[in-house]
């Protein structure tokens, strides 16, 4: 596609790396329009800057997942379907993410493209694939930025009254810090979500002791509770108004997988960021393989341990369940009040607000570079493709801050009742992106294949249980999608859950086909698939740093173990 070129000269003059060769011959392909075929994100004015390091690629990939889903979204899981419910559904949907990463970890690790999941679809499926989902996505995040925002003033109003601070008020404060941090570039936005996401991976550590501790009595009480809970009142509990009790505890199962996804959407978050890593290649194959021991030690591990220490029919959780999003919503502290604890409320309500904070933070930046993405793909106006001096696409993330405006509703109660219903519509697009990431998938394995190349031994990273898990994966987030709010029509048909729940099904439908019939786009052969457009920049990149890691490596030879050393060898799997 592109013309050999002699960087023998740049080598001895060393002046710069192949890498950089590679890219200013791109670029100026592009600026003389050389080729149509050259990506817009190569492109000098719309470049990002690879300043994230594998350990912030890392926490951001827990950091993302670990949210208020977990520490609050238990609390309905545990009261509508019993523990039982609750460690099957969230054990379920956290192998059906494992399977979406390591799809998606397949994808990035060959061709970490900036433009994100759209630039995927669009390469190996079908360009009115990638419009669909990168809109989903886009749709996603322009929601739960704001929505994030309030749940910061309503944590906040733990301690201070509306009546005496605006919830206006923080809402400006939270929208100024996190805009701030996102303007200044990703290795500062990095930095900063590296140290939050470090902050939630402790506080979760915490709690997890915690209910260990509660579980065998070590709490004032002493009440050793083991497994009682899954024994009385029971592991599974029955729907209510649902006969026979058979069926009651099967539809309580079923209604849980809806508070499942929701705890785990924003793990695929981490695709969007492998755009601006330094040696993608190797942060994402670390990031991915973490990912199943994450899920099994946080969420399943937490929701196990946190059944065991209270029941479904705890009054107290019942109470929970109606309170805002606050400390008081949480199950964790409700096992800590039943075990005698006080003080441990405050401290909770501060980790939720770090949690929030730290979302607002990702969700601002990961809406900004899909509609970056988008602009990049030729789906999006070209302005939300530009970047600043610091590599950040300073026009999307103006236009993302607008939206993010729409927090200010909750200064008015009517609208904030209104506007709590967005937060039914951003699982739905959730799953859509899983959808459309695992059909990507399976299209680009039949690529690989139609073009003789060969999954097994010519790719940095093979994707296990391959092509079943993405099938069943697949199977799992369609399933989802389709049953995840049918209890709207038990006990009479709750239509406002009803809309806000699936509106994202013919939205998405809707872009898919709007797209396809009217710029009359064709569905990708599989040996017509670009599988080599920016992999010569991903090959020069990653030999670079290779080199550059040998050199360290080689100067630190003979020298005591440092911090680094020790991160890396003792908790660098954690963290």
């Amino acid at each position: 596609m592109f013309k050999d070129k002699d960087f023998s000269s740049n080598e001895k003059a060393g002046s710069s790396s192949r890498a950089q060769s590679l890219l200013s011959v791109h670029t100026q392909e592009y600026d003389l329009e050389v080729s149509k075929s050259v990506p817009v994100a190569l492109a000098e004015g719309h470049k990002l800057k690879r300043d994230l390091q594998s350990r912030h690629i890392t926490m951001i990939a827990i950091g993302g997942a670990l949210g208020t889903g977990l520490l609050i979204g238990t609390t309905s899981a545990l009261a509508s379907g019993g523990p039982g419910s609750v460690f099957v559904a969230y054990s379920i949907v956290g192998l059906v993410v494992y399977c979406v990463m390591c799809a998606l970890g397949e994808m990035a690790t060959y061709i970490p493209l900036p433009e994100g999941f759209a630039g995927y679809a669009s390469r190996y499926v079908d360009p009115a694939l990638g419009f669909a989902v990168g809109y989903c996505y886009l749709f996603k995040y322009l929601i739960i930025t704001p929505n994030q925002l309030v749940a910061a003033s309503l944590v906040l109003q733990y301690w201070v009254d509306a009546d005496r601070v605006n919830p206006g008020v923080w809402i400006a404060i939270f929208l100024v810090v996190i805009t701030f941090i996102n303007y200044f570039g990703v290795k500062f936005f990095g930095e900063f979500e590296f140290w939050l996401s470090s902050l939630k991976v402790i506080t979760v550590v915490g709690l997890i002791i915690l209910l260990f501790v509660l579980m065998l009595g070590g709490g004032p009480n002493h009440d050793r509770t083991g497994f009682r809970y899954w024994k009385t009142p029971g592991s599974f509990k029955p729907y209510d108004g649902v006969e026979p009790d058979s069926l009651a505890k099967f539809v309580s199962f079923w209604s849980v997988f809806v508070y499942a996804t929701f705890a785990y959407l924003g793990t695929e978050l981490v695709g969007v960021v492998f755009g601006e890593a330094r040696n993608p290649r190797h942060s994402i194959k670390k990031a991915i393989k973490l990912t199943f021991y994450r899920i099994l030690f946080f969420y399943c591990l937490s929701v196990l341990l946190l059944g065991c220490c209270v029941a479904y029919n705890d009054p107290n959780l019942l109470a929970a369940k109606k309170s805002s999003t606050s400390s008081a919503a949480s199950p964790f502290v409700v096992a800590a009040k039943n075990a005698g604890i006080g003080v441990l409320p405050h401290i909770i309500n501060a980790a939720i607000l770090i949690f929030i904070f730290s979302a607002c933070n990702s969700d601002l930046y990961i809406a900004t570079r899909t509609l970056y993405g988008l602009s990049a793909n030729g789906k999006a106006p070209k302005v939300f493709s530009r970047t600043n001096k610091n590599g950040v696409p300073i026009y999307a993330l103006a236009f993302a801050c607008v939206f993010c405006c729409l927090a200010f509703m909750a200064c008015s109660s009517n609208s904030k009742t209104v506007f709590n219903y967005f937060v039914n519509v951003v699982s739905i697009f959730g799953l859509l992106t899983w959808v459309s990431i695992l059909v990507t998938h399976i299209f680009f394995m039949k690529a690989l294949a139609a073009q003789g190349i060969n999954r097994k031994t010519d790719l940095v990273y093979k994707a296990p249980f391959q092509p079943y898990a993405s099938y069943f994966a697949l199977f799992m987030c369609i399933l989802i999608s389709l049953i995840k709010n049918f209890t709207v029509f038990i006990g009479g048909f709750d239509y406002k859950n009803f809309i806000t729940g699936y509106i994202g099904i013919p939205v998405y439908l809707i872009s898919l086909f709007g797209y396809k019939i009217i710029m009359r786009s064709k569905r990708v052969r599989p040996e017509e698939a670009d599988l080599y457009t920016y992999k010569d920049v991903i090959d020069a990149e990653e030999a670079e740093c290779l080199k550059e890691d040998e050199e360290a490596k080689a100067a630190r030879a003979g020298r005591p173990h440092d911090l680094s050393w020790f991160y890396e060898t003792f908790i660098g799997w954690l963290f």
